[in-house]
C-alpha cells in the first residue's frame, strides 16, 4: 500500500471513529427517552457502536496513528424530549455511521475494507429499524436523495466547544 493510499485509510479510520464516539454519546440520550418496549434496541445499538469503537481505536494505532479523542459533549442535531424524537435521533445517528463508514469502504484495502462494509450494513440495517425506512445507497446520502446529507459526511452530531 502506498504513503498516500495509507495516508487516505488512517483519515477514513478516524472519522470513523469520531463518528462512533459521537453515536455513543447520542445513545446516552436515546437511552435516556426512549420507551420501554425499545430499551433493548437502544442498548444493542449502544453496545455495537462502543465496540467498533474501540475496534478503531486499535485500527488507528496499528496504523501508527494517535486515536482522535471523544469530545466532553456533543450538539444534538435537534431537541430530544421524548421517545418519539429518541427515535429519530438513534436513525440519524445510524444514517450518519453509515456515511462515514462508506467514507472507509471507498479508502480501506483487504480484510478492513470488509470489516468496513459490514460496519456500513449494520448501521444500515439500524436505520431501517429505527425509521421504518430504507435508501438505496445507505451511506451515500447524494444518491439517496438526502439534501441535508450531500454536503458530504459528518459524525453523528458535532462537538460542543
Amino acid at each position: 500500500m502506498s504513503d498516500e493510499a495509507q495516508k487516505a485509510e488512517l483519515t477514513a479510520l478516524q472519522a470513523a471513529l469520531a463518528a462512533e464516539h459521537a453515536a455513543v454519546y447520542g445513545y446516552g440520550v436515546v437511552g435516556g427517552r426512549i420507551d420501554e418496549r425499545r430499551r433493548t434496541d437502544a442498548r444493542a445499538a449502544y453496545d455495537a457502536h462502543r465496540a467498533r469503537r474501540d475496534a478503531l481505536v486499535r485500527e488507528v494505532r496499528d496504523l501508527g496513528g494517535a486515536p482522535v479523542a471523544a469530545s466532553a459533549a456533543y450538539a444534538l442535531p435537534f431537541p430530544v424530549a421524548d421517545a418519539a424524537s429518541a427515535v429519530r435521533l438513534a436513525a440519524q445517528l445510524e444514517e450518519r455511521v453509515a456515511g462515514v463508514y462508506s467514507d472507509l469502504v471507498r479508502a480501506a484495502a483487504g480484510e478492513r475494507r470488509g470489516t468496513a462494509a459490514g460496519a456500513l450494513r449494520e448501521a444500515a440495517v439500524r436505520a431501517v429499524r429505527w425509521s421504518g425506512e430504507s435508501v438505496a445507497f445507505p451511506g451515500l446520502a447524494e444518491r439517496a436523495g438526502d439534501e441535508a446529507g450531500a454536503a458530504g459526511p459528518t459524525t453523528s452530531a458535532s462537538p460542543t466547544t
